[in-house]
């Protein structure tokens, strides 16, 4: 009796499931997913054509006042989740490729959870606020940054990453890139695992942790278990960037199966 007194009292959660999109991008396009609350799920496609699909979730707000917008572009494809709030000047909530576009909620409980599946060579940009990032088995390169929640990832390419309270976990399989490739976090601990014959400079910084790596690294200056600058494998490469305050780094070496 008492167990069915709770489940009569328990809020009831709206669920709805009203965008599903798929599409052909070519390979050196961008697949963009901009969140705010929820969380970001990505895997390889099957076939060459892109997927999004979206469920919102309530116990108090009203789903359908989300709306997830999708905008076709010359870099490629965004689609955003866009909340029916505005910031503090009043200028609604907006939905625009890379940096631009206006974000906020307010009294909102909807969570918005995405479902991608990435084509090989089309580019994957998360961005989200407050929820996780999970992107594995991907064939291209990937940008994800979200607030408060943690990110993993996996790809044959090359990858960065940002959050502020949550743990990074990534793996890339190019051994080589240009530019940096950062791993940023506040609260939350960073392992990144690279292929043998990886090269690349290296930076990496914690303030309440410790370094650990089981690559080889050719130190730079002073070495510390807080503190390394250096460069894995043979000169040239692109750079290294790994950041956290409290939490370890971890540098792990990926390892073939037997």
């Amino acid at each position: 009796m008492r167990h069915l007194l709770a489940a009569c009292l328990a809020p009831v959660l709206a669920l709805s499931a009203d965008f599903d999109w798929k599409g052909s991008l070519a390979s050196g396009k961008r697949l963009e997913i901009k969140g705010i609350n929820g969380s970001i799920v990505a895997t390889p496609a099957a076939a060459g054509e892109a997927m999004v699909s979206v469920v919102k979730r309530a116990k108090k707000s009203d789903p359908g006042k989300v709306e997830i917008v999708k905008l076709e572009h010359a870099n490629g494809v965004t689609i955003c989740a866009v909340y029916p709030s505005s910031d503090w000047l009043g200028r609604a909530n907006t939905c625009e490729p890379g940096s631009g576009g206006r974000s906020s909620v307010r009294d909102n409980d909807v969570k918005v959870e995405f479902t991608v599946q990435v084509p090989a060579g089309v580019t994957l940009v998360a961005n989200n606020v407050n929820g996780d990032i999970t992107a594995t088995n991907l064939r291209s390169d990937i940008d994800a940054d979200t607030v408060n929640g943690s990110i993993v990832l996996s790809t044959s390419g090359s990858a960065t990453a940002e959050t502020v309270n949550g743990k990074i976990v990534a793996a890339m399989g190019a051994p080589t890139w240009t530019g940096v490739r950062s791993f940023e976090t506040v609260n939350g601990d960073i392992e990144i695992s690279l292929p043998a014959g990886a090269s690349a400079s290296l930076e990496a910084e914690t303030v309440n942790g410790q370094i650990e790596a089981d690559q080889a690294i050719t130190v730079r200056g002073k070495y510390g278990k807080r503190k390394l600058n250096g460069s894995i494998g043979s000169s040239g490469g692109g750079q290294l960037k790994m950041e956290t305050v409290n939490g370890d780094i971890v540098l792990k070496q990926i390892r073939k199966a037997a």
